[in-house]
């Protein structure tokens, strides 16, 4: 890769504002990409902008809860209006809500969960799908957990968000593969974030790897050059695996 692999590609990363996002977006930034960075915390995207500017980037930064379906609409209105297309969009956003046996699972939180978690996603996938379209190679990648699969006790509602959002990923792969749109999910692992450390407390985050290098792998899979789409590239294991029906 060069210097500046993502020179002049527009780059929309979710949840920008602090952990995997915002090592994604910074990372971008530094490889040439004009980042449109969304979260809700507006310091944290200050910070990030301030990082990326440092290290010679662009950013727009979006203060906008994912869950605001008219502020998508307005956003991509806007993008449509600036740059006439979108180049990758990475869907990290999420919460984990609260962590309890199903039963005690409040109806708020609940709700909480699936509306970022899974509902957002399909909001941005709604209004974006056509800049993705004008972009000559379109590239999606949802940051999915192995939650979505392990079926842990006391984490039902984040596992199952994860669970919907990876078929949301695969159904969306297969509508768009006879286009120049890419559809690929991506599974951190355990990674040093707020987020793990509020789920672990008892975790040593000294033995997790940071967000700066599970970002490093996300880029590769938003390249032009990289054609594979309805994948999981699982960070633990350093693969790229595909879907399989049940036994």
């Amino acid at each position: 890769m060069t210097d500046k692999p993502f020179a002049n590609r527009i780059v929309l990363v979710t949840g920008a504002s602090r952990g995997i996002g915002a090592a994604t977006a910074l990372a971008f930034g530094k490889a040439g990409a004009h980042v449109v960075a969304v979260a809700r915390t507006t310091g944290g995207l200050e910070e990030l902008d301030d990082q990326i500017r440092n290290a010679g980037g662009s950013t727009t930064l979006v203060p906008l809860d994912i869950t605001d379906t008219g502020g998508i609409a307005r956003l991509a209105e806007a993008l449509d209006k600036r740059y006439g297309r979108l180049d990758v969009l990475v869907g990290n956003a999420a919460i984990v809500g609260d962590v309890s046996p199903l039963g005690h699972v409040q109806p708020k939180s609940w709700d909480s969960v699936l509306a970022i978690n899974v509902s957002a996603n399909w909001h941005l996938i709604r209004f974006l799908d056509p800049l993705l379209q004008k972009s000559d190679a379109g590239r999606v990648v949802f940051i999915t957990s192995g939650a979505a699969s392990s079926a842990k006790a006391y984490r039902g509602a984040y596992s199952i968000s994860k669970a919907a959002l990876d078929v949301l990923a695969r159904t969306y792969a297969a509508e768009t593969a006879a286009t120049n749109i890419r559809v690929n999910l991506f599974n951190p692992g355990p990674t040093r974030t707020r987020m793990r450390a509020a789920v672990m407390p008892g975790e040593d985050p000294s033995k997790l790897p940071r967000p700066s290098q599970v970002a490093e792998t996300i880029l590769p899979l938003c390249q032009p050059s990289f054609t594979e789409t309805g994948k999981l590239y699982d960070f633990p294991s350093r693969s790229l695996k595909s879907f399989r029906e049940p036994a």
